[in-house]
């Protein structure tokens, strides 16, 4: 067996390995994937044992210079020495090569939100109705989603992982990793790492629910999707990218729109008015604090600018 072929199946078997005990999602398992078989194509026919440290260094500094982003540097480098990690507990690897590779320092950069004016116009604008789809549904459904969106903060994923409501396992499908519950006024969502959740709903957006579902059709692959496509299945994040994109267009967003912004915008204004942090740290999700304090920033920028527009002595005349 050439050394090629062996690394490749030897990045199967991590991947096997991940997916059954640590039972991690579809869209890690890909993203460990291309990594590590990126891995396997720029180290060629050096095997995985004879992989060094200053190897290792070398082809990290040639993803940089074909101005890769720090952050995507960094994230391979985790895969690929939670890789040899995984390797050196089933051969006899001397040492994970990985371990001291750091990748470039990155300038640190905040996340984009919409201001609180920009974010309820755009959410509370009628969405247009789609080419091909009857109107009122198809509008409806769009204008659903994105209240939704700003209103808990939710992922993309996890917006179109929604169902209606609860659903058991049974012989039509797997049981429900969130849905809605309507008369709580939240929604159950399963987060990154598989850890549940549940957000509150805001009343706009449990109206949209309410003007959708009432004339949401029956998905037509059996399941308990709360949002369909234009084919009446689960949508997909794509199509929501898409939708919402091209809703912000029509409604004279400021800015390019897309649903992360969304969530940006949630946490953002609700740290602003409440200052609760670990609040918001609950409702999105997050395993650390320290991912939820990026938005303390935006709230400094915020307090600067209301400072700068407002303090009579904020600016030299």
């Amino acid at each position: 067996m050439d050394a090629a072929r062996s690394k490749l199946e030897s990045i199967d078997a991590y991947l096997l390995q991940l997916a059954t005990q640590r039972k991690l999602s579809t869209h890690t398992l890909a993203a460990y994937g291309r990594d590590l078989r990126e891995l396997a194509a720029l180290s060629a026919e050096t095997a995985w044992a004879a992989l060094g440290q200053a190897e290792v260094r070398r082809l990290a500094a040639k993803l940089h210079s074909r101005e890769l982003e720090p952050r995507s540097i960094a994230r391979k480098l985790s895969s690929w020495r939670g890789f040899f990690d995984w390797l050196g507990r089933h051969t006899e690897l001397a040492a994970n090569p990985v371990d001291g590779v750091r990748a470039p320092k990155r300038a640190k950069t905040l996340p984009r939100a919409l201001s609180v004016d920009d974010a309820v116009q755009l959410v509370a604008a009628p969405a247009r109705p789609r080419a091909g789809a009857a109107a009122e549904p198809a509008a409806l459904c769009d204008h659903a989603m994105f209240e939704l969106l700003y209103s808990s903060g939710l992922r993309v994923a996890e917006l179109c992982g929604l169902d209606l409501r609860h659903r058991k396992a049974d012989a039509a499908g797997p049981a429900s990793l969130g849905w809605l519950d309507r008369e709580g006024g939240e929604v159950l969502v399963t987060g990154k790492g598989n850890k549940m959740r549940s957000v509150p709903v805001g009343a706009a957006a449990l109206a949209a629910l309410a003007a959708w579902i009432a004339v949401r059709p029956a998905p037509a692959d059996g399941s308990a999707a709360l949002f369909l496509n234009q084919r009446g299945r689960r949508v997909s994040p794509r199509v929501v990218q898409l939708r919402l994109q091209a809703h912000a267009v029509a409604s004279g967003a400021p800015v390019h729109v897309h649903p992360h912004m969304l969530r940006h915008s949630f946490a953002s204004h609700v740290l602003q008015s409440s200052g609760d942090l670990r609040a918001v740290q609950e409702m999105l999700g997050h395993a650390s604090i320290s991912s939820t304090q990026v938005y303390t920033a935006l709230d400094f920028q915020h307090l600067a600018q209301v400072y700068d527009r407002a303090h009579p002595r904020a600016k030299i005349k």
